[in-house]
């Protein structure tokens, strides 16, 4: 599998998402985020974006947010209990299998998900965590955990001209989460996990001594 090619192009998709601003309806406004949604064209779900300003600068805020194993975010977010570097492609693109608690009162059974991730960096400061599924030799399922597959998906963070110690972060989830779960399950789950996630980035970046 070209794990570089597919990790570019999801980069590029959500871009795409980020400049595109038709069809987004809004379902969730709260003083952290606004959360959308439309119909995903990846799988027969939805994508939803969030979208939010929070308070510190594009490094902290990158820190909570960055995919590495036995970094901050399996701490401070509820929806990732373990991550796992599977392989190393190059220095920015990695295959890690994320691992995800039971969540909506037990409704969703614990599921994992093994995604090729590009880290990438752009000219104005902006960096971006990219995410798509993939299979991988060494990550089958396995028993406990029901295989979710994630389609482009990840985190945007935005310096903001003249506020130094602020940063915008778009979020895009667009996750098949495999299994039997009703649909309006699902289309309630994202939209309030995701006003969560960004409430506890917010106190995590707080909670970060000064880098």
């Amino acid at each position: 599998m070209d794990y570089e090619h597919k990790a570019k192009a999801v980069a590029d998709c959500l871009m795409s998402y980020k400049r595109d601003e038709s069809g987004w309806k809004v379902c969730k406004k709260s003083n952290d985020v606004i959360v959308s949604w439309r119909p995903s064209s990846e799988f027969p779900g939805n994508v939803y974006k969030g979208e939010g300003i929070v308070s510190g600068s594009p490094e902290k805020v990158w820190e909570c947010l960055k995919p590495v194993p036995n970094g901050i975010r399996v701490k401070w977010d509820n929806n990732v209990k373990k991550f796992e570097l599977v392989e190393q492609i190059t220095e920015d693109i990695s295959i890690c299998r994320t691992v995800t608690p039971s969540a909506a009162m037990g409704i969703i059974a614990p599921r994992d998900f093994v995604d090729v991730i590009l880290v990438k960096q752009y000219e104005d400061g902006t960096i971006s965590s990219n995410a798509t599924n993939v299979s991988h030799p060494s990550c089958p399922p396995q028993s406990g955990y029901v295989r979710g597959f994630n389609h482009p998906c990840g985190c945007v963070c935005v310096p903001i001209s003249g506020e130094p110690n602020k940063t915008q972060v778009f979020s895009f989830f667009q996750t098949d989460l495999g299994g039997f779960l009703p649909r309006s399950v699902v289309d309630s789950f994202f939209p309030s996990s995701m006003a969560e996630f960004y409430g506890n980035l917010g106190k995590a970046v707080k909670s970060l001594k000064d880098l």
